[in-house]
């Protein structure tokens, strides 16, 4: 994933009701398999009396197909964690996890019902989460003359990156932080500038 995508940058609690059970969707800022663990944990334990405590989690980039999960926790299967899932998808917020608290509420929804209420209690928080755009980054060497260091810090600036680190020896050393879709772009600039002597190394 080499675009900026959005992530979660708050908690927020929603609540909706469907035929009198309660289903209390909590979203949080999510980053790893574990962190999700702990924040099914955390509304397990503020929840001892809830029916089920289902959950849904991207800790990364929404079209990312490799960190996710979900868990029916009880449930009749793939009525609760995928429609979570899918709804997350669908919202393009990455690094969030989802916990769908449900109180039974005497009333069986069936499988169709479920799919629809676990979704839409996602959906409904949603709406409701603040969200910050994240840019993938990537740390590149760059060795340069003293007389190019203006330049380079001219591009750096224009390409959105920073400088992380410095040496100066005989040449000018930089460890630079640059946004992952604008690398190869950057590379080609500093080709031009320095009519090719310049070029951008791993670190």
């Amino acid at each position: 994933m080499s675009k900026s995508y959005l992530v979660a940058s708050a908690a927020v609690e929603e609540e909706t009701i469907v035929n009198r059970s309660r289903f209390i969707c909590y979203l949080s800022p999510c980053t790893s398999t574990e962190e999700a663990r702990a924040l099914v944990k955390i509304q397990q334990a503020n929840h001892p009396q809830a029916s089920h405590h289902c959950y849904a989690y991207l800790s990364a980039a929404p079209d990312d197909s490799q960190h996710y999960g979900f868990s029916d926790d009880g449930e009749p299967s793939g009525t609760a964690g995928k429609p979570m899932l899918s709804m997350l998808q669908g919202g393009n917020v990455g690094e969030v996890c989802a916990v769908v608290v449900r109180y039974f509420g005497g009333t069986k929804l069936g499988t169709g019902g479920l799919q629809r209420a676990y979704g839409a209690s996602v959906r409904n928080a949603l709406a409701k989460l603040p969200t910050t755009i994240k840019i993938p980054m990537v740390d590149k060497r760059l060795a340069c003359q003293y007389t190019q260091v203006n330049d380079v810090q001219h591009l750096l600036e224009l390409s959105g990156g920073s400088i992380k680190s410095q040496d100066y020896g005989q040449q000018v050393v930089f460890i630079l932080s640059l946004p992952l879709e604008q690398v190869d772009n950057f590379a080609a600039q500093l080709q031009t500038m320095s009519a090719g002597q310049l070029s951008l190394t791993k670190v």
